[in-house]
């Protein structure tokens, strides 16, 4: 099965919920100071408060790790977060626009938007990785990115703190690599 580790990817682009904190910092950590391609990362966050995501994260990871603003310009080497209460989208021109959109699975920020619109910005220049999660929320993504090209990596179920969002992508999509947690930093980091 190839995971598509040949330095191809201008973007990686993160989904998770149940478990996702500690399955992130997990792979931040493990990502080298040199690590080229852009990253986004959602996660189903509350609402009702600001985030400490981007805080926990940032103590972790050797690289600026910030919540996306609308319009900004999707830089490599750089860690985005979806802001509570917004969906993240990534236009054709490749620059992040916050959407108040209707929630998706009951989630603002959701995966699936996430997913769908850079799989078009990006197609096979995109590696999206689905990690832990309690809801369906990402199946409809990892089909997208796969259409388009891109490269899907989907947390084993059998090791995921929340195995219903890894499972059900994998039954609606498939994947080009299913991982273990542990080997998904690594991996990540190879693509410096």
């Amino acid at each position: 099965m190839s995971t598509g580790v040949d330095g191809r990817f201008d973007l990686v682009a993160i989904g998770a919920s149940a478990g996702g904190v500690n399955a992130l910092l997990s792979i931040v950590q493990a990502l080298p100071a040199g690590f080229a391609p852009a990253m986004l990362v959602v996660v189903h966050v509350a609402a009702e408060r600001p985030s400490a995501l981007a805080a926990l994260l940032a103590e972790h990871c050797p690289l600026p790790v910030a919540e996306a603003l609308d319009k900004q310009p999707i830089e490599g080497g750089t860690v985005t977060l979806a802001p509570p209460d917004y969906h993240m989208l990534v236009e054709p021109d490749r620059r992040i626009s916050l959407s108040f959109d209707e929630p998706v699975l009951f989630s603002r920020p959701a995966i699936d938007p996430t997913f769908e619109s850079a799989a078009l910005a990006y197609r096979e220049r995109m590696l999206a990785v689905l990690l832990t999660g309690a809801s369906r929320d990402g199946s409809a993504g990892a089909g997208a990115v796969r259409a388009h090209g891109g490269t899907l990596w989907i947390e084993d179920p059998g090791t995921a703190h929340a195995a219903t969002m890894p499972a059900s992508a994998l039954r609606a999509a498939g994947a080009d690599a299913i991982l273990p947690l542990e080997r998904i930093g690594p991996m990540l980091a190879a693509l410096a």
